[in-house]
C-alpha cells in the first residue's frame, strides 16, 4: 500500500474499533468506558473522604481538567495520535530491518513466561516514564510543555490527564524506542496495566489522604505526588522531586524523594502562576511562545 492508502487504511480499522469500544461498554478490557468506571469511583471517594474539606466538590479548574481528560484520553490519543503511532511505528520496523536489525526487537523476550514478562515489563516501562519525566523537569524546552500539568493549584482525580498533547508524543517516543525497539515483548491482558497505572495515577492526584504505609516505598501516592506539585521548589531538588508514575521506588533509589512534613494544605503550581493562561486553547499556544 501507499503512504496515503496505509493511513487511510489504519484510520478505518481504529474508526471500528473506536465503534466497536462504544457500543460494548460491558466489556473488560474496554480503555474507552474504564476511564469513566474509575475517575466516578475516585471521585466519589474525594467526596466522601475530603483530604482537604474546604475544597469544593467541584474544585477550581474542575471542567477544565474534566475536559482534559476528554481531549488527551479519546480524542487526541485514541482518535488522532493511535493510528498514526501505529503507521509510524509500522515504517519504522520496515526501516530498521533494512539496517540488519529486527523489526520485534533487538533483545527478544517474548519467549518467555507470562508471569516473567509481566513484571519486567512494567518495572522497565514505569522507571523508563520516571527517566522521561525527570527530563521534562530538567531542560526548558520540554519544561515548556511540563508546566501546563503543573498549571493546577487545586489538585483532583481530573488533573491527572491535564497535560499538553505534547507529552504523550514525548513519552511514546521514548517507549517505542526501548520497550518496542530494543526489546520484544508479547504480553497478553495489557490491558490490566495499563488500567492499574491509570487508577493509581487518579489518586496520586486526588484529594484523598492516602500513602499505602509501607507500601508507600513502592507505589506512588497522594501524599507523596502532592509535594511534586509544590510551588516552593527546595534547594536540594532545584530540578524538583517525586517523579514517580506508578512506582515511588525510583525516588527513593535515585534519592529525589521529598516528603517534609504533611503537604495538605500547600501552595501548588510554579513562579509567575498567577499571569500564566487559564484557557484550554491558550495552554495550548503557551509552550510555542519564545
Amino acid at each position: 500500500m501507499s503512504f496515503f492508502e496505509s493511513v487511510v487504511h489504519l484510520y478505518k480499522n481504529y474508526a471500528n474499533y473506536l465503534w466497536d469500544t462504544i457500543t460494548h461498554p460491558f466489556e473488560y478490557d474496554n480503555y474507552f468506558y474504564y476511564l469513566i468506571y474509575v475517575s466516578i469511583a475516585v471521585w466519589i471517594l474525594e467526596i466522601a473522604l475530603p483530604w482537604r474539606k474546604e475544597q469544593k466538590m467541584f474544585r477550581k479548574d474542575f471542567w477544565l481538567d474534566a475536559f482534559y481528560m476528554f481531549f488527551n484520553f479519546y480524542i487526541f490519543n485514541l482518535i488522532l495520535f493511535a493510528a498514526l503511532s501505529s503507521l509510524s511505528a509500522k515504517y519504522f520496523g520496515n526501516f530498521v530491518n533494512m539496517l540488519g536489525i529486527p523489526k520485534s526487537g533487538i533483545i527478544d523476550l517474548s519467549g518467555l513466561s507470562l508471569w516473567i514478562q509481566f513484571p519486567i515489563f512494567f518495572l522497565l516501562a514505569d522507571f523508563v516514564q520516571w527517566s522521561i519525566h525527570v527530563t521534562l523537569h530538567k531542560f526548558p524546552i520540554l519544561w515548556k510543555f511540563h508546566k501546563v500539568h503543573h498549571s493546577v493549584t487545586e489538585m483532583g482525580f481530573a488533573a491527572h490527564l491535564r497535560y499538553h498533547w505534547m507529552e504523550t508524543i514525548i513519552y511514546r517516543i521514548g517507549l517505542f524506542a526501548f520497550m518496542s525497539w530494543l526489546l520484544n515483548f508479547k504480553l497478553e491482558y495489557t490491558f490490566f496495566l495499563h488500567a492499574f497505572t491509570i487508577l493509581i495515577g487518579h489518586l496520586n492526584h486526588a484529594n484523598i489522604a492516602l500513602d499505602y504505609g509501607p507500601l508507600k516505598y513502592i507505589l506512588n501516592n497522594p501524599k507523596m505526588h502532592i509535594w511534586h506539585h509544590a510551588k516552593e521548589i527546595p534547594k536540594e531538588h532545584p530540578n524538583g522531586m517525586n517523579f514517580g508514575i506508578t512506582l515511588s521506588i525510583w525516588d527513593y533509589l535515585f534519592k529525589t524523594n521529598y516528603i517534609p512534613h504533611d503537604g495538605r494544605d500547600i501552595e501548588l503550581g510554579f513562579d509567575g502562576i498567577e499571569k500564566y493562561p487559564q484557557s484550554f486553547i491558550d495552554l495550548q499556544v503557551e509552550p510555542f511562545k519564545e
